[in-house]
């Protein structure tokens, strides 16, 4: 144990459980990853995208050691937000690798992030920006997770448009994809996505774009923060297509589920919680519900801790913990986004993390933390 006087009061970190090796789980569970930055790239942080590639594809093995399915170059990669399109595809490319030499579940964000949302960008436009990125993923060897696009929001003037490039792009296809319905709190661009700012009119596009390729799709990823949303959408899937649940305040409900069904998992917060995400699953899988509400119940203040407003800013969390818990060297972040968060936020997250047992090492947190802090103007 570890004393840190951390700003708002001291807290004693404590080590957390021994990890445990996964069984088989009766959900699927991807977790989005983060990237490493390379700090001692000859780059500009805020304009360039240098990579520690070592350190990120270890932490990949990381996830699939656990058990779950990596979710690749998606929002909590800071894709939008520092990682651009060609070093997100090198980045596909090279987990995609690893994941077919090990046998390991992976899926990739598609989207049109090498087009910009200009006034001028035609639906046309965003049809061949999303085939020309699909067609690299799926020949890298990595499942589709067509993301939503900004230039979409603004290119499209009516629901029907939305139609019209999904089934486009769906129908070109050489396996399934899982779509992701990205909310406004997470990306401001993506306000009034689906051709409606009301959540549930929008829902209706959603699912009549599922139901006209219901065949190209795997499921659905939503990212709303709202789990009586995600419950309604659950419900009125077509038969196949299943719920990927992207709430991270309220995923431990939605995964258990209810008597009407259960969504799976594509989740920003089993990156930093993916050794006790994967200790709950396997308490689920083995039908200790008990034992997955008490896993998963703190876990849950951390991550809505670290997901509040404004959302975006959520990679600060997770790069931060993945350096206090020794998947990286440094708390540098590609886009400087590592100055997104106060200190007191980060101080909190120390607290809440340490109660959920993330720190197997509490003395590497704490040697860890103090530089961060006192660079910050606080000695902890």
């Amino acid at each position: 144990m570890v004393t840190l006087n951390l700003p708002g009061g001291a807290v004693t970190l404590e080590a957390g459980p021994a990890l445990t090796a996964p069984g088989p789980w009766t959900r699927t569970a991807y977790a989005a990853a983060h990237v490493v930055a390379d700090p001692l790239a000859e780059a500009d942080p805020w304009l360039d995208c240098a990579l520690d590639w070592d350190r990120t594809l270890a932490f990949r093995e990381h996830l699939w050691s656990l058990g779950f399915g990596v979710a690749e170059a998606m929002d909590t990669a800071q894709r939008g937000m520092g990682l651009d399109w060609p070093t997100s595809l090198e980045l596909i490319r090279r987990s995609s690798a690893l994941a077919r030499a090990g046998g390991h579940l992976i899926a990739a964000g598609v989207g049109t992030d090498h087009i910009a949302p200009d006034p001028g960008v035609t639906v046309d436009d965003v049809i061949r920006a999303y085939e020309e990125q699909a067609e690299a993923v799926e020949a890298a060897g990595a499942g589709v997770i067509l993301m939503a696009s900004r230039a979409l929001a603004v290119a499209a003037k009516s629901p029907d448009d939305y139609l019209r490039v999904y089934e486009r792009v769906l129908s070109g296809l050489e396996g399934k994809a899982i779509l992701h319905w990205l909310g406004e709190m997470f990306d401001p661009a993506l306000a009034g996505y689906w051709g409606a700012d009301d959540h549930m009119a929008a829902m209706e596009t959603a699912l009549a774009v599922i139901e006209a390729s219901a065949a190209k799709v795997d499921g659905i990823k939503i990212s709303l923060l709202s789990a009586e949303k995600e419950i309604a959408m659950r419900r009125r899937l077509p038969d196949g297509v299943v719920m990927y649940t992207g709430d991270d305040f309220n995923y431990p409900d939605l995964i258990a589920g209810d008597d009407q069904g259960y969504s799976h998992a594509l989740l920003g917060i089993f990156d930093p919680i993916a050794p006790v995400a994967a200790r709950a699953l396997g308490q689920l899988a083995a039908g200790d519900r008990a034992g997955y509400d008490a896993t998963f119940a703190p876990t849950v203040p951390l991550s809505r801790h670290i997901f509040r407003a404004p959302t975006r800013f959520y990679k600060t969390g997770v790069v931060f913990l993945a350096y206090l818990t020794g998947h990286q060297q440094h708390f540098t972040m590609i886009g400087g986004q590592e100055s997104t968060r106060s200190t007191l936020h980060l101080a909190e997250i120390v607290r809440l993390a340490n109660t959920a047992g993330l720190f197997a090492d509490p003395e590497l947190a704490a040697a860890r933390a103090r530089p961060v802090f006192a660079a910050r103007g606080v000695e902890i």
